[in-house]
């Protein structure tokens, strides 16, 4: 009797919840709507704990509810191994969930976690910490400490406004070695931005993946000194692309596949959330050693 009662645990996909996200009932729900998930209430800060525990229970699937930093705590028990990652795409922005098409409905998203197949995707760590997306040095964890402290007063997008406002009036300055295929580069910049796989920054992408763009590290380094003039970089970005600035003295661009950044501060943004790393960070890219879970394209007669 015991014996079947493991059997009927282990065919269920192990599911973890933030039950501190404001969204948690609406994945629970669409987890049990859809069925055949063990869903686990787990706080972000014992997601990878957690994940090893399924992993050393045989589970071949684990689906994570939550966001790009959820997706990359739980990354980083899962890179390297056979089990497969599910994504319930519970965040604010998603950008990872986008990229790969999966459906942003709650319970789409979990039949597809049950019905989905494997792909391979590459993922990036700095020093021990593994990201999916973005990470940067500089102004951007200036812009979320402000936004962290507004939020709960003004609500996410207006705080996000308030503070991007706040960053342009008085934008910090910081020195950073950059060390590429090795030669060694100093700046004084606002802002180093290390992305998974090329980036752009045009509008309507804004940041997003390029479609069937280059592999490796996106190194953006601004070079500009001033707020005004760094909005004035951004909008030329958004306007003409990264490679058009990329060509000027305002923005250096590379592709890379390590570099090491010696910045003198121990927080650095990783997708989305601020973490603290003892410099000097070194980036490295890592190629297809997460197998994510995305949609089954129907037969073409269908």
């Amino acid at each position: 009797m015991s014996y079947a009662v493991v059997m009927i645990a282990s065919s269920n996909i192990p599911a973890f919840v933030n039950p501190l996200a404001g969204n948690a009932d609406a994945a629970r729900a669409a987890l049990s709507a859809v069925g055949g998930f063990d869903i686990r209430e787990v706080a972000p800060d014992m997601l990878a704990d957690h994940v090893r525990t399924a992993i050393g229970e045989g589970a071949t699937r684990v689906l994570v509810a939550g966001g790009d930093g959820s997706i990359g705590s739980a990354a980083d028990a899962l890179i390297g191994t056979d089990v497969e990652l599910a994504i319930l795409p519970s965040g604010t922005l998603n950008h990872l969930a986008k990229d790969l098409s999966l459906p942003l409905d709650l319970e789409t998203a979990a039949r597809v976690a049950q019905e989905g197949h494997a792909v391979a995707v590459d993922s990036a760590v700095v020093n021990d910490r593994t990201f999916l997306n973005t990470s940067s040095v500089g102004a951007y964890v200036t812009f979320v400490r402000a936004r962290e402290r507004l939020e709960k007063y003004l609500g996410y997008h207006i705080a996000s406004f308030v503070a991007a406002i706040q960053l342009l009036i008085r934008l910090p300055m910081f020195r950073v070695t950059l060390q590429v295929e090795g030669v060694a580069r100093e700046y004084i910049t606002p802002l180093v931005f290390v992305a998974v796989g090329e980036r752009e920054l045009k509008l309507p992408s804004l940041g997003a993946r390029v479609a069937d763009g280059k592999t490796g590290l996106h190194v953006l380094v601004i070079r500009q000194r001033s707020g005004a003039r760094a909005f004035g970089l951004a909008l030329a970005a958004a306007a003409r692309g990264v490679d058009a600035v990329a060509r000027t003295p305002a923005l250096d661009s590379f592709f890379v596949d390590e570099c090491k950044i010696e910045p003198r501060t121990h927080t650095v943004a990783v997708d989305g959330e601020l973490v603290r790393v003892s410099p000097p960070l070194v980036y490295k890219h890592v190629p297809g050693r997460l197998q994510v879970i995305v949609p089954t394209a129907p037969p073409e007669n269908s």
